[in-house]
């Protein structure tokens, strides 16, 4: 999302970041708890010798490792006219790819074999004595007027106090993961050996991350996808941290009463997520925010039912998940690729952007969606056609039976009249793939190959 211009004129030389983070971390007392990594167009050992003298322990390498794989930088890799079949789906283009892995290790052993001969020059034995030796650094000679004029004072400087940390030995952070809701709670209260459905309270603050993720990590380990919804639900009353409910899977329901922050939902993977304000709250839930942004980020499947509004980037790559949310901040729906979704409620500007899949049913009482929709790849209409209504008509009951929603009971209420204002919003080409499956699936083929003989026929046969 970077303006064109910034690929050739932002940003700054890794020898600036590098030296800061080295030293401000050693200034805190926490250079011993990090591993310092840099990249950026390192071509020679000489670049491994400054960087590690400057703090670096590791080093990521992308350019020249991929110039000895054939790249020429034509810088088209956007466009998939790749000359050397490196950046492309085209199969033709791709035959012309000549590069092997041990062009790669060649290289590597190259780099590795010019960084001994500095390192023996240096007189250090091993990459870890020449971590953080600025005090063998020292600015080139025969340097012109101009050049001099640039002062390397403060990356080269040797005088900082590192002798109270032994940062070549790492003091690994300790995350007190035991202190986690997770572990005091969730895991204590439900009993993962019986199946029988399980409900149990407790109370949280915006300080508890990723509430749920590991106890949905050992209800996949034991039960895989199989468990029925809300085997395991748990009632939180309070404020839910960053990434609350994040990758939960089938079987576990999280309700919160109450607001949460971002990622909300993050990688939802079967599991149940409910949030509304509590009952005696003195504001219009439809009319105020009550989970932050990139909520149900690259969610893969699963429900959400939000009594209230989301913040920005609402349901980012979303592939599979189901969601109901009474309004989304700007870049909802971006990027997303399955799934479906209903707004009962406005939009922010840029809804849609790159969507290529999945469907949203989104409120229009203005009739002003347009202006904020991103049309480059898909298309709106009024919700008329049975099966649409059906399925809008039924998130929103199941949204109302979760949150008792008041937005949700008024639209059902005068469902008659609400219908028509909302929109459908479906990709093009996902348009087309659904409806090439349904006429396969008609001819008597089976789910997979209508998939299968619908892709041929909407791509023509071609890979890409």
């Amino acid at each position: 999302a970077a303006p064109r211009s910034s690929i050739y004129n932002a940003g700054l030389p890794w020898e600036l970041g590098l030296s800061e983070a080295h030293q401000t971390l050693i200034l805190n007392v926490l250079r011993d708890k990090v591993v310092i990594e840099t990249d950026g167009k390192l071509m020679t050992g000489r670049d491994v010798a400054i960087a590690a003298a400057l703090g670096a322990e590791e080093f990521g390498f992308a350019t020249a490792p991929l110039v000895t794989l054939g790249c020429a930088m034509m810088r088209v890799c956007n466009l998939d006219t790749c000359p050397f079949g490196v950046a492309t789906q085209n199969p033709e283009l791709r035959a012309r790819f000549r590069g092997k892995s041990e062009y790669v290790v060649n290289f590597m052993l190259f780099v590795a074999e010019e960084l001994r001969e500095y390192m023996s020059r240096l007189g250090v034995r091993t990459v870890d004595e020449l971590v953080g030796r600025t005090d063998l650094l020292k600015a080139r000679e025969g340097l012109t007027d101009r050049e001099r004029q640039i002062d390397l004072s403060a990356i080269l400087k040797s005088d900082i106090k590192s002798e109270k940390i032994e940062y070549k030995n790492k003091n690994n952070y300790d995350f007190r993961l035991t202190e986690t809701v997770d572990e005091r709670k969730l895991a204590q209260c439900f009993d993962l050996a019986s199946k029988k459905p399980q409900r149990m309270e407790l109370s949280v603050k915006n300080t508890d991350r990723a509430v749920g993720t590991m106890l949905g990590s050992a209800i996949t380990k034991k039960y895989g996808e199989s468990l029925p919804d809300d085997t395991y639900r748990a009632v939180c009353r309070g404020a839910g941290g960053q990434s609350f409910g994040a990758f939960i899977p089938n079987g576990l329901t999280l309700e919160l009463v109450g607001d949460s922050n971002d990622y909300f939902g993050k990688g939802l993977s079967g599991g149940k997520l409910v949030v509304y304000p509590p009952k005696d709250a003195s504001f219009e839930a439809h009319e105020n925010i009550i989970i932050g942004n990139v909520a149900l980020y690259g969610a893969t499947s699963g429900r959400a039912y939000i009594s209230g509004i989301a913040g920005e980037r609402f349901c980012v790559r979303n592939s599979g998940a189901t969601a109901v949310v009474e309004g989304v901040g700007d870049h909802g729906c971006e990027y997303m690729t399955g799934g479906c979704v209903a707004v009962l409620g406005k939009t922010g500007k840029n809804f849609a952007a790159g969507m290529s899949g999945g469907i949203a049913y989104v409120l229009d009482e203005d009739n002003d969606l347009y202006t904020r929709l991103n049309k480059e790849l898909v298309s709106f209409a009024a919700v008329s056609e049975k099966h649409d209504i059906s399925v809008l008509r039924g998130m929103i009951e199941e949204h109302v039976r979760e949150t008792g929603s008041e937005k949700g009971q008024e639209i059902l209420s005068r469902f008659d009249e609400y219908a028509p204002k909302f929109k459908k919003i479906i990709p093009y080409d996902y348009q087309r793939m659904m409806a090439a499956i349904a006429a396969n699936e008609e001819k008597g083929m089976n789910p997979d190959e209508a998939r299968i003989e619908a892709f041929h026929q909407i791509t023509d046969g071609r890979s890409d």
